[in-house]
């Protein structure tokens, strides 16, 4: 297919610049966060000494990530160029996208952040958590605003949580476009639709790089509306004589609506379960994102007052978080307790990564004898993300000269590359690109030209960054293989011991008199050592976790974290 370049500007041959410092002219992208992943979405743009952010959200751990709260885009590359910062704007309110900005404000508080109303007020109530606080600069579709070198434009798109923004980007190095999240629903909810005139004004114009949603790329056609989810929903609230307990994402406000639709609809009254949930709901209803009937939503105590068929929960812990409400019922340590008669609606997607924990929640809710509906069984979810078949249509429409697809991993990046390059986009202008990978666009071509090194930020608590891999290879370790604590107590001059060696096993099965022969071992283990050289705790506490892990692993067939305690005797 040839592709009309309308009133772009002709491509300049591929100029090869270093990473190491921004020419003139040039506008540097870096995604700090979200690039083979599904989450901790941020990308800095860099013109004329000057940066903006584009999003800053958070991704949530996975099972071999033992103790992580969440993971934190990697800053560090501008860390020490806070100061330049004009703003953070923010594409829509989802925690991928927004649960970072406090950690960020920590390191300079006064950064403006820029989004739509919704995206804001969730926001703010996550501020008065984090006791932080900044300028927040309300904007709307349609709307533009010149940040230092950085002339933003807003655009609608359509998402699974209202309000949600597109931005383009104009400097004088040429016209950007971040799609944020987006789908083409041609129905949705709030009658509010991707702005399709918008993409095209701006291809007209001459759309030098667009970055674009990769989540779907890999699903063939359109993405069914919203609307076509009604009969499945409102059908189990139909058929079901006990209580109906709906699990959600705390942001998908529209899911929630469709939700409180069809429990009117029924007559039930519904509550409202968890922090975060009770929460948002509260601020969509306040600004009228959320259409509640007086007396439908009522609290928990006066809810549980109510026969079986009256009562809907609504819920988080979709994704099988464990310490979200629908997990904590799906183990019995949550004050509702779920049981025979209750059916469980999980009204949202699978989140790559979460599988394992969301199949455990489910067999747990099974086994307490609740019925589960689900996006497997039932027509009850759809994503919030262009298929493959939206993303040709835009690409069509918009016409860009380079494309680097954002948010997905690999396989969904690789995917939406291969569409762009089917719809015309040269192929050496379609940038496969990582976390830390630099991206410079200069007279109407973007090249990868260098990189930055990107690591997973966790937090663990109050830590930030504190935990390593190394550590969570030892919590690994704990979890699936126990400690072994070792305490001996030497002769600090001759290395000898001085009393019985004592042990401490946790995690692992073992007889009383298991650890004899290994006490025996350590004895002979430190004589040797105390007649080649002078005794050190170093050297002690090396042998000891050497001969201690040689022991467990024959005699035990495990690998035990080896914790060896040298006291002077």
């Amino acid at each position: 297919m040839s592709r009309s370049p309308r009133n772009r500007r002709s491509p300049a041959a591929p100029r090869k610049r270093s990473s190491s410092a921004l020419s003139a002219g040039h506008l540097r992208v870096i995604a700090t966060g979200g690039l083979g992943e599904i989450g901790r979405n941020m990308t800095v743009f860099e013109f004329d000494g000057k940066l903006l952010i584009v999003d800053c959200g958070v991704l949530f751990p996975e099972e071999h990530q033992p103790g992580v709260d969440v993971i934190l885009p990697d800053w560090s590359c501008i860390r020490d160029r806070l100061d330049d910062v004009v703003a953070i704007v923010l594409t829509h309110g989802h925690e991928d996208h927004i649960g970072g900005v406090p950690y960020l404000l920590r390191e300079r508080g006064d950064i403006p952040v820029i989004s739509s109303r919704l995206t804001l007020h969730f926001l703010a109530a996550k501020f008065e958590e984090f006791k932080v606080s900044t300028k927040l600069i309300e904007v709307e579709a349609g709307q533009t605003r010149q940040e230092g070198p950085f002339e933003l434009e807003f655009l609608a798109v359509n998402h699974s949580i209202p309000d949600g923004l597109a931005i383009a980007i104009r400097t004088d190095a040429g016209l950007v476009l971040h799609t944020g999240d987006f789908k083409m629903d041609q129905f949705p909810l709030d009658g509010r639709i991707t702005d399709l005139r918008g993409f095209a004004r701006l291809g007209e114009e001459g759309l030098d790089l667009l970055l674009v949603d990769s989540t779907n790329a890999e699903v063939p056609g359109f993405m069914v509306s919203e609307r076509d989810l009604v009969p499945a929903i409102e059908k189990v609230f139909r058929e079901t004589t006990g209580r109906v307990i709906v699990s959600s994402f705390a942001s998908h406000v529209h899911r929630i609506q469709q939700v409180l639709d069809a429990a009117h609809a029924q007559g039930r009254k519904v509550a409202f379960v968890g922090r975060s949930m009770v929460r948002n709901m509260k601020i969509a209803t306040d600004l009228n994102y959320l259409d509640v009937p007086d007396g439908l939503v009522v609290d928990l105590p006066k809810l549980n007052r109510l026969p079986a068929n009256k009562i809907t929960l609504i819920c988080t812990g979709s994704q099988g978080e464990p310490l979200a409400a629908l997990s904590r019922m799906a183990s019995g340590e949550h004050q509702i307790k779920v049981g025979d008669g209750d059916t469980v609606l999980m009204a949202s997607s699978l989140i790559p990564g979460n599988e394992n924990a969301i199949y455990r929640v489910i067999n747990g809710l099974v086994d307490k004898g609740a019925r589960v509906v689900h996006k497997g069984n039932a027509k009850v979810h759809v994503s919030g993300h262009a298929s493959a078949g939206e993303l040709v249509y835009c690409y069509n429409i918009l016409e860009p000269a380079n494309v680097l697809p954002v948010h997905g991993e690999s396989r969904h990046l690789r995917a939406n590359a291969d569409l762009a390059i089917k719809t015309g986009v040269p192929r050496d202008r379609v940038l496969i690109a990582e976390n830390g990978s630099v991206i410079d666009l200069f007279d109407g071509v973007a090249q990868i030209t260098g990189s930055v090194p990107i690591e997973l930020i966790y937090v663990d608590g109050s830590s930030v960054g504190g935990v390593t891999e190394d550590s969570l290879a030892d919590r690994r370790l704990l979890a699936n293989e126990g400690v072994l604590t070792v305490i001996a107590i030497v002769d600090p001059d001759t290395g000898l011991l001085v009393d019985d060696v004592d042990f401490i096993g946790r995690g692992f099965a073992h007889e009383a008199n298991a650890f004899d022969s290994l006490a025996k071992a350590i004895g002979k283990t430190l004589t040797r050592e105390s007649d080649v050289k002078v005794a050190s705790r170093e050297n002690i506490e090396k042998r000891i976790v050497q001969e201690s892990a040689r022991w467990a692993k024959q005699t035990l067939g495990r690998q035990p974290l080896i914790v060896p305690v040298v006291v002077d005797g």
